[in-house]
């Protein structure tokens, strides 16, 4: 035990900060806890306790490693500093794993390699086609909602039920639609990301939605074998059998729920199709090639680029719209049914909810009259005209000389009406001359009028209309090793700062600290100045300034060592 947490505290001395922090994240080490210097590492990833937990995470060919004292081949044990360089198990692990096998000797035994799925036929992949357009509309849906508004999590990290009810009524997600599965694929796209007590569509998310729909897809079918757990990659980069899944990590009870969900995503985007059969598109990536849909897109209905623009303010798609023109029609338009014929409707609020992102009415125009089969109806000429009348009549501005951010409003009423609404209460408004001042900041007072639906725009410093998006996350890191160094730099810095590893000197030193913090009795021997050496037994009380001081237990009196003198230390 000695001897393997004294190599353990040399190894992990060795490692630069970004593989340290990765052992330490990987070992799941609160970056609060208490150790001082690599030996107090050593010790604690030692500890039953810790090996028990890292050995639940292992995926099953690193259990058989373990089980057949053959952890070379597996690079994981090392980096997870289960075992040494050389492949040979700690002994604290070792006892551990003979202790697990005695009781789930089948969660240690390897499988054989499964038999290859056969190819699935036309028909299976025209149906996995169908999934994935379907889906990939309904992620459109909830990131669009999310951006507009982030979804609330509750402390377990689901999206809320109040969040789950607004989507619903909005027609944001279909009834048959799991958004937390949704998330689970935007997540690990880089489109999402959960930041504390919500969900945020991240720089990454907003280029998706403009996306068509099989760029959209390669994404996703890259991210979602990214974000695959270690133990279903392969060395080539793809990943393992499907049929494997189940029983990848036989010692987490949390796995299979986790699995099953992997296995639903998978299928929703045409991934997976159950274990017998396989798509061409995900042979090619579980063989770790890159992610190609021209096989799945030429099951994807053929997209368009033109609407019929109707008299009663609606607009109506005949086949499915090419994403990004969608994504800006929706911006002015309320989508009013969704399938590859969709039907969209122009309102006073929605050119106005458009306007708040940007819009005018010159851009609407040449949007729209590009876009229309039937040119531009004169009561949407109309609509578009009243509304962009109206709008602005609310400007909001940044004062920077007094730190204050003013709103202004040629209508009397309409300022008279903004002062004491109290939905507003929150932006503090004070009046002061013909304008309305607060405290907020411009973007945040901004939002809040506009949601309140007034009429609003926002001023630059030049007093010019500029748009305000409503702030996006920003992407995810692209590897954890970063993230995991800054989360663990408090501990890392005072790892470093303990006393070396090198030699006996540093382990000798960390002996006597702990004897002494124990008031243990241990036996140490000493080099005499002719050369010779003694050995005492000592119940440790003290050290410092280079010295050990304890009382001998055999003479019954107060010794005081030189530390330099100190050959060996053992406990008695």
């Amino acid at each position: 035990m000695v001897s393997d947490e004294r190599a353990l505290a040399t190894w992990l001395a060795a490692r630069d900060y970004d593989a340290l922090a990765a052992t330490l994240a990987g070992r799941g080490v609160p970056p609060s806890v208490s150790w001082h210097d690599f030996f107090d590492a050593a010790e604690g990833l030692l500890d039953a306790a810790s090996v028990d937990r890292a050995l639940t995470r292992l995926s099953r060919p690193s259990l058989a490693a373990l089980a057949s004292g053959d952890a070379a081949s597996e690079p994981e044990l090392v980096r997870l500093a289960l075992a040494a360089d050389s492949g040979r198990a700690y002994q604290p692990v070792r006892e551990r794993v003979t202790e697990l096998a005695s009781r789930r000797p089948e969660a240690f035994e390897p499988r054989p390699e499964p038999p290859a799925p056969a190819p699935a036929d036309e028909r299976r992949e025209a149906a996995a086609a169908e999934r994935a357009f379907t889906t990939a509309g309904s992620l459109a849906d909830a990131l669009l909602a999310c951006l507009h508004s982030p979804f609330a999590r509750t402390g377990s990290g689901a999206v809320s039920a109040a969040e789950r009810k607004r989507l619903a009524d909005s027609g944001a997600v279909g009834a048959t639609d799991d958004i937390e599965d949704l998330l689970a694929a935007a997540e690990m796209a880089g489109l999402a990301v959960a930041q504390e007590r919500q969900w945020v569509v991240t720089d990454a998310g907003e280029r998706w939605l403009e996306a068509p729909t099989a760029e959209r897809w390669a994404q996703i079918a890259e991210g979602f074998r990214r974000g695959l757990p270690a133990g279903l990659r392969t060395a080539d980069g793809g990943f393992t059998a499907v049929s494997t899944w189940l029983e990848a990590f036989p010692l987490d009870p949390d796995w299979p729920a986790r699995a099953e969900r992997l296995r639903r995503v998978g299928r929703a985007w045409g991934l997976l199709d159950g274990d017998a059969v396989e798509f061409s598109w995900t042979t090619a990536l579980r063989s770790g090639a890159e992610a190609d849909p021209s096989a799945l897109s030429a099951h994807l209905p053929a997209e368009i680029d033109r609407v019929y623009l109707q008299a009663d303010l609606t607009a109506i798609a005949p086949g499915p719209l090419a994403p990004a023109l969608d994504l800006r029609l929706r911006g002015i338009a309320i989508r009013e049914s969704r399938a590859q014929a969709s039907t969209y409707r122009f309102t006073a609020d929605s050119i106005g909810a458009g306007m708040t992102e940007g819009e005018t009415a010159a851009t609407m125009r040449d949007f729209l009259a590009g876009l229309s089969l039937t040119g531009i109806p004169q009561p949407l000429e109309y609509l578009i005209e009243s509304t962009a009348a109206r709008h602005g009549l609310v400007r909001v501005r940044a004062d920077q000389a007094a730190g204050r951010t003013r709103i202004e409003s040629p209508d009397a009423s309409l300022r008279d009406t903004i002062a004491i609404d109290q939905a507003l209460r929150p932006l503090g408004l004070l009046a002061d001359g013909d304008t309305l001042v607060s405290r907020v900041a411009r973007d945040a007072v901004y939002w809040t009028l506009a949601d309140a639906r007034y009429p609003v725009i926002a001023l630059d410093d030049a007093g010019a209309p500029e748009p305000v998006r409503r702030r996006a996350a920003s992407a995810p890191a692209e590897s954890g090793a970063a993230t995991s160094a800054d989360t663990y730099a408090r501990l890392l810095s005072a790892l470093r700062s303990g006393h070396g590893t090198e030699g006996e000197e540093g382990w000798l030193g960390r002996e006597l600290e702990q004897a002494v913090r124990a008031r243990a009795e241990i036996v140490v021997v000493v080099r005499m100045p002719d050369g010779s050496e003694r050995t005492l037994t000592l119940e440790a009380s003290g050290l410092g300034g280079g010295r050990l001081r304890g009382r001998d237990r055999a003479a019954d009196i107060e010794r005081t060592l030189p530390v330099a003198s100190i050959v060996t230390v053992r406990p008695a």
